[in-house]
């Protein structure tokens, strides 16, 4: 066996043995999450309100804000993080200034989630006074994902094939009806795949939303995105705070509800874009 062969092995052996540890940490975790919280499961607990009382507290409120926040900071990101991707892959070329984006774009990716929090605290909270609002948690939310969905967004649009925009050129398209009628339909399965990675990473936030002012006891549903709001993750960091085992309890069981909605959301998003994929191959 050549040296590179047995690197090779080596170096394929090491990744199924880290695989193998962190889907058993895994496991682990949410063996101990399900013990804790599965016996609070219930659809009381789901369309309840707060209460200090932890056996009949609830988390309707929660669960709504964590929906309004993602469904408001999605709509804020991708049509701004995909105008970028386009902006950078299509018209940008390979220019010094490009470059410079794409470097910044990459390390904003990287922030600690709390920096986008002082942003949002600093620019929309009070530059923009928009006060402790969804609409300020969801601004803030569109900022940590807007990285990550240009980052995908611009593999997307490599992966479709020059020979496809030389075709509509071509034929007479403009620059602009090639990108708008062949290119971004031919990436969509990538974009939604942008969208979910993206989601994954700001339902579960709460260093943002803490440091703009969540409240972490809201006794109603939000109506609207000018509404006050509280999200799972904070009402998680609320009763994990508490003491006693009963709001602990509590605690565990939201974090079950909250892999829930993630799964659920990104299921959603996974079938619409496999459905787009089937539908531009047909």
């Amino acid at each position: 066996m050549t040296r590179a062969a047995w690197m090779d092995r080596a170096f394929h052996a090491l990744g199924l043995a880290v695989l193998a540890v962190a889907l058993s940490a895994l496991m682990f975790l949410l063996a101990d999450v399900w013990r804790d919280g599965a016996s609070r499961l219930s659809w009381a607990f789901v369309t309840g309100y707060p209460s200090r009382q932890a056996s009949t507290a609830g988390l309707l409120p929660a669960v709504a804000g964590s929906l309004w926040l993602v469904v408001l900071a999605a709509a804020m990101a991708m049509p701004v993080g995909v105008g970028a991707a386009i902006a950078l892959e299509e018209y940008a070329g390979r220019r010094r200034w490009a470059r410079l984006v794409e470097i910044n774009i990459a390390n904003l990716a990287a922030v600690p989630s709390i920096i986008y929090g002082l942003l949002g605290l600093g620019l929309f909270v009070q530059a923009l006074q928009l006060e402790r609002t969804l609409i300020a948690g969801a601004a803030t939310l569109a900022l940590l994902m807007l990285p990550v969905v240009i980052l995908t967004a611009r593999e997307a649009l490599k992966a479709v094939p020059l020979a496809q925009r030389e075709a509509a050129l071509a034929l007479g398209s403009t620059k602009w009806q090639t990108i708008w009628h062949h290119v971004l339909p031919t990436a969509m399965p990538g974009l939604l795949t942008g969208l979910i990675l993206a989601v994954s990473r700001v339902i579960g936030e709460t260093a943002p939303l803490i440091v703009i002012g969540a409240l972490t006891y809201v006794p109603f549903v939000p109506d609207g995105p000018s509404s006050p709001f509280t999200a799972l993750p904070i009402q998680i960091f609320a009763w994990i705070s508490r003491p006693g085992t009963a709001f602990r309890a509590n605690a565990a069981a939201a974090i079950l509800l909250l892999l829930g909605v993630l799964l659920v959301t990104n299921g959603i998003a996974i079938g619409v874009r496999d459905r787009a994929a089937r539908r531009r191959v047909a």
